[in-house]
């Protein structure tokens, strides 16, 4: 999802993309991605393109259903029997994390400190795990440690949903998840069994020592050949292309691109990212190439949106394309487009961001703007309640579907409760970069 690494106090641990810091061994630090809302060199293996074959039904994959909410895939688990919790899919990810305050509730044995930091520069407090493990709900057989426990009900209003943790690439190694995102599904397959036999293509993977999946993809912006990176396959981000800020810089990536915007609402651990909005001409996955996509140029001099570890990551909103079926037992990736390919990303923007607030998440609050926006010249401000979008309450819907809706390009008439007062407007998304 969102990169983060983390300051382990006393313990050596090497996940990749956990910074680790043991004042008496000296270690040094190391930057893993982790969890983004909204994230060297170049994997040499040639693309391989299957012939296509139907491919055979396979009655013992196990289907495990999923909600795609502000574009994170969320599955349910438990913890020691538990009932049903929230947990973020991301690849970004390696081991298994719990809230903080949930781990808590749950009477967790916690023990020792650990400093968790990401995208942004700051850091967040949290504590090692004992003797807890996790089953996903629909493969209760299948148990997994939880290994540690930090703040995250921070981002429940950004969600507007329960987060209860992060699953990661120690249960995605199991198995070859199969993606599919018009059925809301993940499939695991037999990773010993499986034999790939449809019209994808085979993306060849780098797992970093944090089991974390690298490929090898282009980037091109205007009057520029096309330049290679390493890229994050980063499941756990809604956002799009995220582009780091050595390679920003070093390419001149802000000076080249024709316009871009403040960023808006992203982050991770470490609290906010800086950087600009706009769009590169092209991202070239293998013989995929996705026209305009929305992309983040990090301006960060700290955490992992400033790593030199690779050029950036690729996020849901382009993955969403595809079926994705993450084969890492075989070190590859395979990519099925499916009905939404060549759909543009954001075609328009409102220029507001919302989150959602109460113990319904049915409180919808302007917590940011863009100037000179459909949102402020719509007469928008910080702090107004959404109260109504085209005569229908926000009550009866979510903070996800209310973002889809706000940032179709057609007039929208809102209520909005500001100071007491409730005020009729009407916003028009548009194309902004």
């Amino acid at each position: 999802m969102r990169p983060f690494w983390i300051l382990h106090s006393g313990i050596a641990d090497r996940n990749q993309g956990l910074a680790i810091q043991n004042p008496k061994s000296k270690i040094q630090n190391r930057f893993i991605p982790l969890l983004v809302i909204l994230v060297g060199a170049a994997t040499a293996a040639l693309h391989e393109t299957v012939p296509a074959v139907q491919r055979p039904a396979e009655p013992a994959a196990v289907v495990i259903p999923f909600e795609l909410v502000t574009r994170h895939i969320l599955i349910k688990v438990r913890i020691n029997n538990s009932d049903p919790l929230w947990f973020i899919f991301d690849t970004g990810d390696k081991v298994a994390i719990i809230d903080l305050e949930r781990a808590k509730s749950l009477g967790l044995n916690l023990q020792g400190e650990v400093n968790v930091g990401g995208a942004g520069p700051g850091t967040l407090r949290g504590s090692h795990v004992r003797d807890a493990f996790l089953s996903v709900v629909g493969l209760e057989g299948n148990r997994q440690p939880v290994v540690m426990a930090v703040p995250l009900q921070s981002m429940q209003s950004k969600f507007g949903h329960d987060i209860d943790g992060i699953i990661g690439g120690d249960f995605i190694k199991q198995f070859v998840v199969e993606v599919d995102y018009p059925a809301r599904v993940l499939r695991l397959h037999d990773k010993d069994k499986f034999a790939y036999s449809g019209s994808g293509e085979i993306i060849p993977i780098n797992l970093n020592s944090g089991g974390h999946p690298f490929i090898s993809a282009e980037v091109t912006v205007t009057g520029r050949p096309a330049m290679k990176g390493k890229f994050l396959i980063d499941l756990g981000s809604g956002a799009s292309l995220a582009l780091h800020s050595p390679f920003v810089e070093q390419q001149g990536l802000l000076q080249t691109t024709q316009k871009t915007i403040k960023s808006l609402g992203g982050g991770g651990a470490g609290g906010r990212v800086a950087g600009r909005t706009g769009r590169i001409v092209e991202l070239r996955i293998g013989k995929f190439q996705i026209e305009n996509p929305l992309t983040l140029f990090s301006q960060d001099k700290a955490g992992a949106f400033a790593s030199s570890e690779s050029q950036g990551n690729i996020g849901q909103q382009i993955l969403s394309k595809f079926t994705v079926l993450l084969d890492y037992g075989r070190d590859r990736i395979i990519l099925e487009p499916n009905a939404s390919f060549k759909d543009p990303i954001v075609p328009a923007l409102s220029g507001l961001r919302l989150v959602a607030e109460g113990a319904d998440y049915k409180t919808f609050r302007v917590e940011e703007l863009i100037e000179d926006s459909p949102a402020t010249e719509a007469g928008i401000q910080k702090d107004d309640i959404i109260l109504m979008v085209d005569q229908l309450p926000t009550s009866g819907t979510t903070l996800s579907t209310l973002i889809e809706a706000l940032n179709r390009p057609v007039p929208h008439k809102l209520s909005v409760s500001r100071a007491g007062k409730t005020l009729q407007l009407t916003l028009t998304p548009r194309r902004l970069i």
